[in-house]
């Protein structure tokens, strides 16, 4: 008999046979509150009525045009309804289906448009699964293992994780930027440097916030130098932080902005946006693909921007990311075993350390199983998968986020056996 790869491991023993915005249900027919929104892709909630109607129109009108072959009226709104919400300055955008191949362009624009070779990124980020987003990941090795070589020409550098370091935010923030400067210095000269490449918040690496100070000294040093700033907005974009865009909360504008996950709702779908003077400077026949910006998904995406807009749904996330936040830490209060929580908006992590400090993967592992029989569905994060993370869909109410704290203040006694 075929069978999936062993290798598949789902996060939960859960047969999801429905999803109705912040539940999924299961084949054992009990409803469970899903704070994993297919890790972060189902913005507006499981099966939005007005993104299951455009989906479905769609589908009985047109469900391919391959865009280079020719255009399609969802693909034209798409572009004109993201002119509303992108970085002024980024006008020219270009889709594909992932969000590692929407980083893999960005790369590859970014090394066409300057003639340089090196990308800087950052110790902790994840930026995909193929060869060259995995060569540009840092956050585990086990996305990166086994498939050597990789890319060449990447140069990593630290990010101001905080609590790792054991510092204030402030000295991890001059201390990352000294080292980009020791980098720039010794190993990856500005004349060889083609873009720096980083998440607002990082990812994988454990839900840990960049700082204004940072990204503003790597917006600097970018200008000074010549490079890019790439934003990889995969995870953070589309409201999740609180705000449209992760960078929003730091005063910083990039050069390139990576986008996918939330963008359409659960339809495959990813982009970049740059300046048009920018975009112009890729090569002719580097940017295409057979199922970028697919007609449904991009029909899915129009009514998921509009939806985000007319629900307000970013300022949902931010009142209903700080009554999260509010709870995990009353939790994490009285729990030794969480060194720390942190986020921005609807992407929050509580980190699980032993009592010397050090990452404690397998009591988050308990907690993370103990919250399935509590009807609560998570996932796991960190470089030792140390940091259960939350990121419900942004429709999410008090009453949902109320029930998961309760959920997750009993897992988490069950979990660290304290109950």
């Amino acid at each position: 008999m075929t069978a999936l790869s062993p290798h598949l491991r789902q996060a939960t023993p859960v047969v999801a046979v429905r999803g109705e915005g912040v539940h999924l249900y299961g084949e054992d027919g009990r409803r469970y509150l899903d704070f994993t929104a297919g890790i972060g892709v189902t913005s507006t909630g499981h099966c939005h009525p007005r993104v299951v109607a455009a989906a479905q129109e769609q589908v009985g009108t047109l469900i391919h045009g391959q865009y280079t072959t020719v255009l399609h009226r969802p693909l034209r709104q798409l572009v004109e309804k993201l002119g509303e919400v992108l970085p002024a300055g980024l006008d020219s955008v270009f889709f594909s289906n992932s969000g590692s191949e929407a980083v893999e362009s960005a790369l590859r624009l970014a090394r066409q448009a300057t003639g340089r070779p090196n990308v800087l990124v950052c110790h902790g980020g994840f930026h995909g699964r193929t060869v060259a987003a995995a060569s540009m990941t840092t956050s585990g090795t086990r996305f990166r293992s086994g498939f050597s070589p990789l890319m060449s020409g990447v140069v990593v550098t630290p990010f101001p994780t905080a609590y790792r370091y054991g510092w204030d935010e402030e000295t991890a923030t001059r201390f990352a930027l000294r080292e980009l400067d020791y980098t720039l210095q010794t190993i990856s000269s500005p004349d060889d440097t083609a873009a720096v490449l980083v998440e607002p918040v990082l990812g994988e690496g454990g839900y840990v916030p960049a700082t204004s100070a940072f990204l503003q000294g790597l917006r600097e040093r970018a200008d000074r130098h010549g490079f890019l700033l790439i934003l990889d907005e995969v995870q953070t974009g589309v409201g999740r932080t609180g705000r449209f865009w992760g960078h929003d909360h730091f005063g910083v504008v990039p050069d390139v902005l990576v986008t996918a996950k939330g963008l359409a709702s659960g339809f495959p779908l990813s982009g970049i946006a740059a300046s048009e003077e920018l975009m112009r400077k890729a090569w002719p026949g580097s940017q295409g693909g057979t199922y970028g910006a697919n007609a449904v998904a991009c029909a899915a995406a129009c009514a998921t921007l509009d939806v985000v807009r007319d629900e307000k749904l970013v300022e949902n996330a931010e009142a209903m990311g700080a009554r999260l936040r509010a709870g995990l830490e009353t939790v994490a209060a009285t729990t030794p075993a969480i060194g720390d929580v942190r986020g921005l908006g609807l992407m929050l992590g509580s980190e699980f350390v032993t009592r010397d400090g050090s990452p404690d993967a397998e009591t988050a592992a308990r907690v993370q199983r103990a919250a399935v029989d509590e009807g609560l569905l998570l996932l796991l994060c960190g470089a030792w998968n140390q940091v259960v993370r939350m990121i419900p869909a942004l429709v999410i109410d008090e009453t949902s986020v109320d029930e998961g704290l309760r959920a997750w203040a009993a897992a988490v006694s069950t979990g660290t056996g304290t109950r």
